[in-house]
């Protein structure tokens, strides 16, 4: 096979440094540089295809001469190979090799023990399918979840939150009962003008946290939207950090809901979780300022996970955004490749029968294929949070009108930049 040697240029390595500031790949204020380039643009190959990565590590800007150790593995999986490289000029290529299935490999570089990087290239993704089965009863069981949920009137606390407002928009602090048993705190943001709005939805990442600065995404409500900013656990944002942390303690780690009532569909965290994103969509939807036609969802991660499953459960939702989708194809690693977050592969029991059948009516992968409404998906190819094998599985499932934007050097972040792309996205779907 002829090897193709990449040509850098300093021009692009310092445009690099200058876009990704608050990259986890190129540290803010660091000393060190690593830039790894595909011999594909798209980092995307045929299974059976070879990859090769031209690897260059700097020093203070400078291109260093140094021997670079290496293992290559499977997305999220153990190195299956290793070896060691000496850079010429700072700069040397590495055979990745190819998969015979499709897939993602991952080049694990280091030097000295202390400057990490890795990259991760695919084969033939558009192919990947989820381990995880589809429930028979899958349909009827939300259904008769919903309908129980329903039976409990909706219940709001609204509170003007004057920090928050502006000349342009007013925030409000709410407290949502929306069943028997459980509640949820939102922000609403919302033009101060009168007139009709389309409503848009945003359920929170992973963790037991207070919901991140309210006026961050004001831009919403500032370009004609309702905004509803969520949070899962029934938190009020405005209880203090300390009380917080003892919350977040007392689950063990941050993120043991989601191990709990595994066993049993019915008693699983997360049902009442999904039910609330519903009914923030009947909240919304309940406005007298809504526009009675458009009806948004918007997150990331565990909020795009969130955002794809309420695109599925409510016919009102009219789009829906998400990034790098959680909570997807989790059981995949019962098929000896990545799984998605939370990755249960790091807990010992987790993959029991009982266990493994519950997943099945949570998991993103049983929502996305039964998705009517356009969707914007995002996601990176560097993303050890979220990999890229089960977002590519997300996306080959849906068969409703989509649009992607890839970013294969990203890990688990946007730009703030793609953030208001898709707010911009949503604008061009208002009905």
């Amino acid at each position: 096979m002829k090897q193709t040697t990449l040509k850098l240029t300093w021009t692009l390595l310092f445009l690099i440094i200058g876009a990704a500031v608050q990259a986890e790949n190129y540290p803010y204020r660091s000393d060190y540089l690593w830039l790894t380039v595909p011999d594909h643009a798209d980092w995307l190959y045929k299974v059976g295809e070879k990859a090769m990565v031209e690897v260059t590590f700097c020093l203070y800007g400078m291109p260093q001469d140094v021997e670079v150790t290496y293992e290559i593995g499977p997305d999220m999986m153990p190195a299956t190979s290793s070896g060691k490289v000496k850079l010429k000029n700072g700069r040397a290529v590495i055979e990745m090799g190819t998969m015979k299935k499709p897939g993602f490999l991952d080049l694990r570089l280091n030097v000295e023990g202390k400057y990490e990087h890795h990259v991760k290239v695919g084969f033939s993704p558009e192919q990947l399918k989820p381990y995880t089965k589809n429930p028979q009863d899958f349909d009827a069981f939300w259904k008769a979840n919903l309908e129980e949920a329903r039976k409990t009137p909706l219940h709001v606390d609204c509170k003007k939150v004057e920090d928050y407002c502006t000349d342009e928009t007013d925030m409000y602090l709410l407290k949502i009962k929306y069943d028997r048993r459980h509640s949820i705190y939102a922000y609403l943001s919302k033009p101060r003008k009168e007139g009709k709005y389309p409503v848009v939805l945003c359920p929170p990442g992973a963790g037991i946290k207070t919901i991140k600065e309210p006026m961050r995404n004001l831009y919403y409500a500032k370009n004609g939207f309702i905004r509803l900013e969520m949070e899962i656990h029934g938190l009020n944002p405005e209880m203090a950090d300390e009380q917080f942390k003892e919350i977040t303690t007392a689950f063990d780690y941050e993120n043991g809901y989601m191990t709990s009532g595994l066993d049993d569909r019915d008693n699983f965290y997360m049902k009442h979780v999904y039910v609330a994103c519903v009914r923030a969509i009947d909240y919304l939807c309940s406005l007298p300022e809504w526009d009675g036609k458009n009806v948004f969802m918007q997150g990331g991660s565990q909020g795009g996970a969130l955002s794809l499953v309420t695109a599925c459960l409510s016919p009102r939702v009219t789009a829906c955004v998400a990034n790098h989708p959680a909570i997807s194809d989790m059981a995949g690693y019962l098929d000896n490749r990545a799984g998605g977050w939370p990755h249960f592969n790091r807990l010992s029991n987790m993959f029991t029968p009982e266990k493994v059948e519950t997943m099945a009516y949570f998991d993103v992968v049983n929502f996305a294929r039964r998705i009517t409404c356009p969707v914007y998906l995002t996601w990176g190819y560097n993303d050890n949070v979220c990999p890229p094998t089960t977002s590519f599985i997300v996306w080959n499932l849906i068969t409703a009108p989509k649009e992607s934007l890839i970013t294969p050097v990203n890990e688990h972040w946007t730009t703030s930049e793609t953030n208001y792309g898709q707010m911009l996205w949503l604008k061009n779907h208002i009905q």
